[in-house]
């Protein structure tokens, strides 16, 4: 019996059960990254919530400032914030009951990773989603 999901595994069922995602931390400049990955994820057919204190809207969407304030169902978490912010992210996560949590490149937080995993949530780290995407489903 297989006790550990590989990373490719957690991927591919976060990419293929869930198409509700909060992108944190997105930004109105189509030269940001989250600005990218956000209008490439309503592209391809999710359902994007954008996360940002600072805007009122961006594609069109209302802006919300927190998980906590915006609508459901949320089941990905995709983070964009700097990793000193993570652990309140995932707590937010946990709490409004996501499914999954998302950090993107270059963002590790291992303990948040593993409080996320122990509340049932699946969790990926070092990932660009839109790469991760675009590399199994283009």
């Amino acid at each position: 019996m297989k006790l550990e999901t590989t990373w490719d595994e957690t991927i591919r069922s976060v990419l293929t059960e869930f198409k509700h995602v909060a992108v944190v931390g997105v930004s109105d400049n189509p030269a940001r990254a989250s600005h990218r990955i956000a209008r490439y994820l309503i592209d391809q057919g999710f359902t994007v919530i954008p996360i940002n204190p600072a805007l009122s809207e961006v594609f069109g969407l209302r802006c919300y400032p927190d998980l906590q304030s915006a609508p459901g169902p949320i089941e990905i978490v995709d983070i964009f914030r700097r990793v000193e912010f993570i652990p309140e992210i995932v707590d937010q996560a946990i709490k409004i009951g996501a499914k999954a949590v998302w950090m993107q490149s270059g963002l590790i937080d291992e303990i948040s990773a593993e409080r996320a995993r122990s509340a049932g949530l699946k969790v990926v780290m070092d990932h660009c989603i839109m790469v991760e995407h675009g590399s199994r489903f283009r």
